[in-house]
């Protein structure tokens, strides 16, 4: 019997070998935090979106267990079937009225959300206008829509227009991140609104990355720039900054009543624990009380930024909570990473195609649960690897 499938895969993986492309998953044995038990040894963690620190939250925790209690363990059925919850309605008027949206729909994973809103919203004939460093859940529905699709260079704002003037597309949508997940820039969202509004086109702004950090009480990047249309389509993320799972999108009430009704991640699969829904709304409550870990998250973000002197690798011009720290080569990036390991410290190496070759970094995550003194333990491992290399 031929095991020419079989042997393929195989080969495929000894590639990712050579070319130090392989992903490497570790198992924790600790709740979710900076000070970790991972594969057996005690981490310091710069890993974790966990912006806030609020994945361990003894209160969220609690109104988890409180929901259990309440609900049971799962849905029993699709949203629209008969899994839809009363907590899931509360859940979601809470985060439309938090994100300043007149309605929001809950998703079980911002993967889900992004693949079933973009084809909700456009499909063939119609054309999508992306960021090139989107996240990869927006590139698969804008594939998934079969809309044409443009990606223009990263931030570049003329470029978009030239694209966005050129098309004779019935539907346009603007597709970006507003915190890129790799880079930790923060997108133009005032100037890609004024394109959106001045070629008639759909701005959907994908805010896994800032939700809970920025803006307002953490209200969000759209707050965080003042703006406010029924052109926007807001997604944020739940499983982040916010700690627990899940995402939703926001916006106009019909615009989220047609995505209800055609987003089909959304319409084909089971809802999402009701459990959930009571951690999520413990967990707004922190996030909109939380100034005091967001002023600590800042302070985190200055000293890394103000002890981190490189002379060969490059500390990329972020704000957020993503401090990435450019190397180039794919073996050195995995080489920093494992130094770095064997001294207690995890950070992720991040390779092609996640990043554009040339670029691997070490991804750098803070959170509000680490401490000042974790950061420069960090910086100084950094500085030290960067000179002995």
């Amino acid at each position: 019997m031929s095991t020419k499938l079989l042997d393929d895969v195989k080969a495929n993986l000894a590639e990712l070998d050579a070319r130090a492309l392989r992903r490497v998953r570790r198992s924790l044995d600790s709740p979710c935090g900076p000070h970790a038990c991972v594969d057996g040894r005690d981490m310091l963690a710069f890993c974790s979106n966990d912006y806030l620190g609020l994945a361990a939250d003894p209160a969220i925790a609690q109104a988890l267990q409180r929901g259990v209690e309440r609900w049971g363990a799962g849905s029993g059925a699709s949203h629209l079937v008969s899994g839809h919850y009363t907590v899931h309605d509360k859940l979601e008027a809470r985060l439309a009225a938090f994100v300043g949206c007149e309605r929001a729909l809950y998703f079980s994973t911002g993967f889900m959300a992004n693949t079933g809103v973009v084809p909700a919203l456009v499909g063939r004939g119609d054309a999508i206008f992306a960021d090139r460093l989107n996240h990869a859940s927006l590139v698969d529905g804008a594939l998934l829509s079969r809309a044409d699709l443009h990606r223009y260079p990263h931030s570049d704002l003329a470029a978009l227009e030239r694209a966005l003037s050129g098309s004779t597309a019935k539907r346009k949508l603007i597709v970006t991140d507003s915190v890129f997940s790799m880079d930790g820039d923060v997108a133009p969202l005032a100037d890609l609104l004024e394109l959106a509004e001045r070629h008639d086109a759909w701005l959907m702004v994908d805010d896994a990355h800032g939700f809970g950090v920025l803006g307002p009480q953490g209200r969000g990047a759209l707050r965080e720039a003042g703006l406010d249309s029924w052109r926007l389509i807001y997604i944020g993320t739940l499983g982040k900054a916010a700690g627990v799972s899940g995402a939703f999108a926001a916006g106009n009430a019909d615009v989220v009543e047609w995505l209800m009704q055609t987003a089909r991640p959304y319409v084909f699969t089971t809802g999402a624990p009701p459990a959930l829904a009571e951690g999520l709304l413990a967990s707004l409550h922190r996030i909109e009380h939380g100034d005091a870990l967001r002023t600590h998250l800042d302070t985190l973000i200055r000293v890394l930024r103000n002890e981190l002197h490189l002379e060969r690798w490059q500390l990329m011009n972020s704000r957020t909570s993503i401090q990435p720290v450019v190397i180039g080569d794919n073996a050195e990036a995995l080489a920093v990473a494992r130094a770095l390991w064997d001294e207690g410290i995890w950070v992720p190496a991040i390779r092609p195609p996640t990043v554009p070759a040339g670029t691997a970094r070490l991804r750098i995550s803070l959170s509000a649960a680490h401490s000042v003194a974790d950061v420069e333990r960090l910086a100084a491992a950094l500085r030290r690897l960067e000179r002995s290399r």
